[in-house]
């Protein structure tokens, strides 16, 4: 979950965790999300990391790539889920599979919009690496 650094009263949070958390992927300590995955409002991104103030979207329309992320998540769903419903039900009626599938699509929605997201920043994008000078607690008032 966390790991020493250089300097034991320092502890730094794992690429990991903070990716599984949707922290910044600059500091690791900013929310990349104004609210929580699932609820009753719609899912909103901060525009700038509330710790360190990296932008998210690098240049208009950085997040369409996002959404090709999203698309490979939801084929790896649909065909898990199809091949498991196969083999769990045996049944060939197409209705069954159309409910599981498009049930499953609408309840993963938030879940595939928020990680492909968190994907793209993390591992897809150079030159965006974690900076451990933007982690320190001071870093606004001195960067």
């Amino acid at each position: 979950m966390y790991t020493l650094t250089n300097n034991p009263k320092t502890m730094e949070v794992s690429q990991g965790y903070a990716a599984l958390h949707a922290k910044c992927p600059k500091c690791r300590k900013g929310n990349m999300f104004a609210n929580s995955m699932y609820g009753f409002s719609s899912q909103k991104m901060n525009e700038t990391c509330p710790h360190c103030g990296f932008r998210f979207e690098i240049e208009p329309g950085y997040f369409y790539v996002a959404m090709f992320v999203s698309y490979a998540f939801n084929v790896a769903q649909m065909v898990t889920l199809a091949v498991g419903t196969y083999i769990l039900t045996g049944s060939r009626n197409p209705w069954i599979y159309t409910a599981i599938l498009l049930g499953t699509a609408f309840i993963l929605s938030p879940f595939n919009f928020r990680y492909s997201r968190v994907v793209l920043l993390y591992w897809l994008t150079p030159g965006i690496h974690y900076d451990p000078d933007r982690a320190r607690d001071d870093y606004k008032k001195i960067g």
